[in-house]
């Protein structure tokens, strides 16, 4: 059970680094069949801070095949798939989320084109879908965003960043076209997203046709939405951004019958690169504790997260223009033993960060 006075006091400090004011509105948006307590507590949050607040809570519809709805409100589900939310369809839902200075997202909002409509409007939005104790292990700190800046600076200013691996990795991405970017756990810039934890990681993707190589998933590398280890290698075949082949056991067979149940060639493109910067995630993290969406293992130091699908998340460089890939066909792959170069400087070896190397004991 939650202890609801001690998630306040957390949402507060929270609330407290996005910088919400007291003049400021803060609006939850959420589903009638999740749990309220975490509205409850960010509205308490913003009471103490002085700001306006309310929670707008989006019903789930069925449809059937034909897009006709079904029965009542939260029976049946959306489209699913990445993007997808119970804000499409509904713009007057959209229109009262643009009284808001600020968003906490309970619904997923990530790569959906309701998400961009509202942070080019200049909202902050701050998704927050892990359990307490996970938000308190992975707390977002100034000290983090520094390090996340500080590495985003880099990846910034490289040109070819490459990831190999003892497994057979060897994967190059050509960079410039668009921004680096981070997460961190907060926000307090208008029109930027972050989610609450985040652990801390940058990113950013390849130019369209500038991705090739071969990405080995190893054992003990996790694959998402599937929420599970990987248990033998399989090998993604990638020529000018595009995935050509998945080879490889049961792994690779039931990755290929996921991605192939979208019906949507546009999900074997590659989406984002980056890697993990917080020392407090593990990568066996997941197996203790399953709970969540799995942003420990996503933020875990070291990491290298390799990501395929849609790219609405990047930004081209000095623009506020989005990719134009929405296919509903994303994977997020944590891999924990790869080394990641940023034109030909090292950045990560072997699973270590080279800032790290002197201070982290060598396996036999």
């Amino acid at each position: 059970m939650i202890n609801h006075v001690f998630f306040a006091d957390l949402c507060e400090r929270v609330l407290k680094l996005c910088k919400l004011q007291p003049e400021e509105v803060l609006v939850v948006v959420d589903e009638p069949t999740q749990d309220p307590t975490y509205a409850d507590a960010f509205m308490a949050a913003a009471v103490r801070i002085g700001a306006s607040t309310f929670k707008l809570s989006v019903p789930r519809v069925g449809s059937d095949p034909t897009g006709a709805r079904l029965g009542f409100p939260g029976e049946g589900v959306t489209p699913t798939g990445t993007g997808r939310t119970v804000l499409g369809g509904n713009p007057h839902a959209v229109d009262a989320l643009r009284g808001a200075d600020m968003i906490v997202d309970r619904v997923g909002m990530l790569f959906s084109p309701e998400q961009h409509e509202l942070l080019l409007a200049g909202k902050r939005i701050l998704t927050c879908n892990s359990p307490v104790d996970q938000i308190v292990a992975l707390f977002p700190t100034v000290e983090m965003r520094e390090r996340v800046e500080a590495a985003r600076a880099k990846l910034e200013a490289a040109s070819v960043l490459r990831v190999t691996s003892d497994h057979g990795t060897d994967v190059s991405y050509e960079l410039g076209y668009w921004d680096a970017d981070g997460q961190y756990g907060y926000t307090d810039t208008p029109g930027r997203w972050d989610n609450c934890p985040s652990g801390g990681f940058v990113y950013t993707g390849g130019s369209d046709q500038g991705v090739n190589g071969k990405v080995v998933v190893a054992p003990g590398d996790i694959l998402f939405p599937h929420k599970r280890y990987v248990t033998e290698p399989m090998t993604f075949h990638i020529e000018a951004g595009r995935i050509t082949e998945i080879t490889g056991g049961s792994d690779a067979a039931m990755t290929r019958a996921f991605m192939e149940s979208f019906h949507d060639h546009r999900g074997y493109g590659i989406s984002h690169i980056g890697w993990g910067l917080d020392p407090r995630a593990n990568m066996a993290s997941w197996a203790i504790d399953g709970r969540g969406v799995g942003m420990g293992p996503r933020g875990c130091y070291g990491n290298v997260m390799f990501s395929t699908g849609p790219n609405t998340e990047l930004r081209v460089r000095g623009q506020d223009v989005w990719g134009d890939n929405d296919s509903a066909c994303h994977l997020d792959i944590p891999m924990f033993d790869c080394t990641l170069t940023l034109d030909d400087e090292p950045v990560v070896i072997g699973g270590v960060l080279v800032e790290d190397l002197d201070r982290v004991p060598v396996s036999a």
